[in-house]
């Protein structure tokens, strides 16, 4: 027999966690405790992360619902879905990649490169990496929509979800690369913490892939991901010897369009 009491604990620190991380990675008015509540304890609670970004993908599927009513293209049903996943983050990662993107590309050494990725300012290089941000996603969740509208919503919940936990992996795989910043204070990510993220991802996999997706189809997208979220951190580590809040954000981009990406490598569901 389960302690009711002790059940009940667990399910009320769970759902603390999971609303503390939906206030980390996007602006919903997710529930507080109260205002001695702690913020997102992101070593404590990094299994939260795709919890959070399953249900931020679920807010993109009902955009994608309401195009879908309006009988939309789907292609423009895919750029509303998008467009609205940005607004729910306040285009968060987005911001990130960008600022990877005019680091790494603009920069020569590594001080330049942290000096770019600082700058509030958008190079060229930003720009080019968010229009192709977001015309593959916008293009591979078109092309989803065609196999039906279950499987796009499951394919957004499921890159949601696949893309927090890949923004972690730089956290965890490498060091900080400033002295000072947001990425000194999370600091080096146990990789047991990386670790609950990732089976909290592969529950969610398993879910999307029962519901619509098929189970070794979602499984295959999450390994791609994982991949895609490896790379972003070795590139950092390459570039500038460590990890950052912004390249957090690029590798939960890379994760989220590997996922998309994998998905429809993984073929038509039956």
């Amino acid at each position: 027999m389960f302690d009711k009491p002790h059940v009940l604990a667990v399910a009320a620190r769970a759902r603390r966690d999971v609303a503390a991380a939906l206030r980390f990675f996007s602006i919903l008015p997710a529930p507080r405790g109260g205002a001695s509540e702690p913020s997102f304890d992101l070593a404590r609670a990094a299994w939260a992360a795709p919890v959070a970004g399953a249900l931020i993908g679920a807010v993109g599927a009902v955009a994608l619902g309401v195009a879908a009513l309006l009988r939309l293209p789907p292609f423009v049903a895919a750029a509303l879905a998008v467009a609205t996943l940005a607004a729910t983050t306040g285009a968060l990662h987005e911001d990130g990649l960008a600022d990877v993107a005019d680091g790494f590309g603009g920069g020569r050494s590594r001080e330049e490169k942290l000096a770019i990725m600082r700058d509030s300012r958008v190079g060229v290089f930003g720009v080019a990496a968010l229009v192709f941000s977001f015309l593959l996603r916008v293009g591979a969740l078109a092309a989803l929509a065609g196999d039906g509208f279950a499987i796009a919503a499951a394919s957004l919940i499921l890159s949601g979800a696949a893309g927090r936990a890949g923004a972690l992996f730089p956290i965890a795989l490498l060091a900080p690369a400033r002295a000072d910043g947001a990425g000194v204070s999370v600091g080096r990510l146990d990789v047991s913490a990386l670790t609950a993220a990732g089976l909290a991802t592969v529950l969610v996999a398993f879910l999307a892939g029962l519901a619509a997706l098929e189970v070794m189809r979602a499984l295959f997208a999450c390994v791609v991901a994982a991949a895609a979220a490896w790379a972003a951190s070795a590139l950092a580590r390459r570039q500038i010897g460590g990890h950052t809040g912004d390249v957090a954000g690029a590798a939960e981009q890379a994760a989220e369009i590997a996922c998309l990406i994998g998905l429809l490598i993984g073929g038509r569901a039956p």
